[in-house]
């Protein structure tokens, strides 16, 4: 155990909370032995990882389950979270705990009455280790309803370093030199970017950090809340900016080739021999699909920038997550949440790689290599100045469905750049999900 996870646990906890603390008492105690009190009670976990990612959280599991003597079934959502879980709680057969994607959705259901409020199980905890914003974002009417486990900096440009060595370019720091860099690497003969436009989902992260930086975090804000439309000139310039951007010229297949493209066939192109591509944006997530899907490298064939500033704007970051919330009420389930809101949990996992955790307590060298440190950096760095993802933040029916809403609009929009009547069809659909 770090001497900073040391730290944490000698920390007393209200008399009241000590039942519910179990993980971290525990983990003061630096054993494996299991808690009486729990021993042999079973909970239901439902997230949406598989695969890898599954694997990594397994040994989250596996640490809860050796400290407490609690049984943890996990499922993963393969429809996603909100429509698997969505199902569950209509036929009245939710799980314990649920790892919701979404601020919108925690909202949602904790307006509804269908999650427990944490201020008295894990208040402290999370107060303790966690920044404002995140906070914030998993607190309604003042309660406090989730626990953001794990986190995405969205922010993120991915590069293959021998292309640009042979088109002799650095990673740029502002978007017009993004501009430049891009036309040198495709006058080099590699196209600049790849896009995978096929996931409507890559395309609003595009057009989130375009917004952020030129439009700034207080009108991201109004955005978000539909308190100012999406023909609102910000969206306009956004807009026509992305289109600079992705240029067809400096796209891997051009439009059309990028909104048949998928999310990792865009990775594992940009990274094959040889690319297809010399760029690929998306967040910390992608070092994952380099390392599973393709021979590449990292720091060797494979680095990262960040996303790039626009004009005197401050370094700001577009990030998502996955907020831990409690829909059935039992000791075990609340000590599961108290245990996922100690960085000792997320230590586990962000040993594995993949993984970033917005727990600012998280020792930084627990990160398997100096690309996964400098990511989960600077998202700790950017305090309250990071935004949550800006679709995730919408009703769903806007911002989260496959075809339609956000997605769809930036689908079409890359076909046809045409900036108004996207800014109206955005509006429209829009006021729709909102009931405006």
């Amino acid at each position: 155990m770090t001497a900073r996870a040391t730290h944490h646990c000698r920390r007393r906890l209200p008399a009241g909370l000590l039942a519910l603390a179990l993980a971290l008492a525990t983990a003061c105690a630096g054993g494996g032995d299991e808690e009486p009190a729990l021993r042999g009670q079973r909970i239901e976990v439902l997230a949406v990882w598989s695969g890898t990612e599954q694997a990594s959280f397994q040994r989250v599991i596996a640490d809860f389950e050796r400290r407490t003597g609690v049984g943890v079934s996990y499922a993963s959502a393969g429809h996603g979270v909100p429509a698997d879980l969505g199902a569950r709680v209509a036929e009245g057969r939710p799980p314990d705990v649920a790892f919701l994607p979404q601020p919108g959705l925690l909202r949602s259901y904790a307006a509804e009455g269908k999650l427990v409020p944490l201020d008295d199980v894990a208040g402290d905890l999370v107060a303790r280790n966690y920044g404002r914003v995140w906070r914030d974002l998993a607190t309604w009417t003042g309660r406090l309803y989730g626990v953001w486990f794990k986190a995405a900096n969205k922010s993120l440009v991915w590069y293959n370093v021998r292309a640009f060595e042979r088109a002799g370019v650095v990673p740029p720091g502002d978007v017009n030199r993004l501009i430049d860099v891009a036309r040198a690497l495709s006058a080099s003969g590699v196209p600049a970017f790849s896009v995978g436009g096929a996931d409507g989902w890559t395309l609003t992260d595009w057009f989130e950090n375009l917004y952020l930086r030129t439009a700034g975090p207080e009108r991201y804000d109004l955005l978000a809340g539909h308190h100012i439309p999406w023909t609102d000139e910000s969206v306009r310039e956004a807009l026509a900016l992305l289109n600079r951007v992705l240029d067809p010229a400096l796209v891997a297949g051009g439009s059309d080739g990028a909104v048949a493209t998928s999310f990792e066939t865009s990775v594992t192109q940009t990274f094959a021999t040889p690319p297809a591509a010399a760029m690929v944006f998306e967040g910390d997530f992608v070092a994952g699909f380099i390392a599973r899907r393709t021979s590449a490298q990292m720091d060797i064939d494979a680095d990262v920038f960040p996303f790039p500033a626009v004009g005197p704007s401050a370094p700001t970051v577009v990030a998502g997550g996955d907020a831990a919330v409690l829909l059935r009420r039992s000791p075990a389930g609340e000590a599961f949440i108290r245990y996922l809101a100690t960085p000792e949990a997320a230590a586990l996992w962000a040993s594995q790689g993949g993984f970033v955790s917005p727990n600012l307590n998280v020792d930084l060298s627990l990160y398997p290599d100096e690309i996964s440190r400098s990511v989960a950096r600077r998202l700790l760095e950017a305090g309250d100045d990071f935004r949550f993802d800006l679709s995730d933040l919408q009703p769903a029916a806007f911002g989260g469905t496959a075809g339609q809403g956000l997605r769809g609009g930036l689908q079409e929009f890359l076909r046809t750049r045409d900036v108004d009547a996207t800014a109206r069809r955005l509006e429209a659909e829009a006021a729709a999900a909102f009931g405006r």
